[in-house]
């Protein structure tokens, strides 16, 4: 058992964290913040059925997505840094985008080939590596391509149901992405957390089994966001950040002193829903 230990050790050594400089991924964090006030009315999440199931602070965390859109790497940091405080963000990335997007190879992203045999080989013990540090986290979009929230037909990945059954101490937490419009001329940035997962709840599932069991967790909880989303229930979400409100400058300018002139208060904002 002892030399089964080092072994394990041994061999978790041998794999290199991928890189994350503090203060460079605190002022790329800034900057997300500031471009995601700039480009929605409200970043807002639905945290009840996450909230509930409290994790163990030093767990390692899987966060798995459904994949709508070019903004979730960027929500991803974003919801790590208010929802998992204290736990360091790793993502897995398409090689050829981090060659593209070189910064990201010193934010936590680490580089997989999708296409061969090899690649998924280094995916997995990356992440394992990553798994076997506490108060970590890894953030993943399974679906392995761009879908509309409401198409439901890609099978997730199978390395996730690899990892989540080789670690048992492993927490996963489904999470769900739209980007919709609403009431204001720019759109909302909606996520909802489903019902974390336990390692004990997969003992005794094959790797078939245990990825159906994500997959339905996962459509659950985008149907639940879904929902919410269709009904416009600004009152299922936390507001994290607020944009703009209103038409364009000069308009709302000119409305602004229009109403100071006359003593009368302007409301900038079309409607009410997912206003601070």
């Amino acid at each position: 058992m002892a030399a089964s230990r080092k072994t394990t050790e041994s061999s978790r050594d041998a794999v290199s964290l991928p890189n994350i400089t503090p203060w460079l991924f605190n002022g790329f964090y800034k900057f997300c913040r500031y471009y995601l006030r700039k480009h929605f009315h409200a970043v807002a999440v639905d945290q009840r059925a996450f909230l509930t199931t409290p994790i163990d602070s030093a767990a390692p965390v899987i966060c798995y997505a459904n994949h709508p859109g070019w903004w979730d790497p960027i929500i991803a940091i974003h919801l790590c840094q208010t929802c998992f405080k204290g736990r360091r963000f790793y993502a897995p990335i398409d090689a050829e985008a981090l060659k593209k997007y070189g910064i990201f190879a010193k934010l936590g992203f680490y580089g997989i080939d999708t296409h061969s045999l090899q690649g998924a080989a280094s995916f997995l013990k990356v992440s394992r590596r990553i798994l076997a540090e506490p108060n970590t986290s890894i953030w993943i979009t399974p679906e392995g391509r761009f879908a509309d929230p409401r198409d439901h037909e890609a099978s997730l990945m199978p390395g996730l149901a690899h990892l989540a059954l080789q670690n048992e101490q492993v927490v996963l937490v489904p999470l769900a992405i739209e980007y919709v419009f609403w009431e204001e001329r720019l759109p909302e940035a909606l996520m909802r957390f489903g019902t974390p997962i336990y390692a004990r709840e997969l003992d005794g599932l094959s790797k078939e089994d245990c990825s159906t069991l994500l997959t339905q967790r996962l459509r659950d909880t985008q149907n639940a966001l879904a929902e919410s989303a269709i009904t416009r229930r600004s009152e299922d979400f936390e507001i994290q950040l607020s944009g703009k409100t209103g038409t364009f400058s000069f308009y709302d300018w000119f409305r602004s002193l229009r109403a100071k002139w006359r003593g009368q208060k302007v409301e900038l904002q079309h409607g009410s829903k997912l206003n601070s």
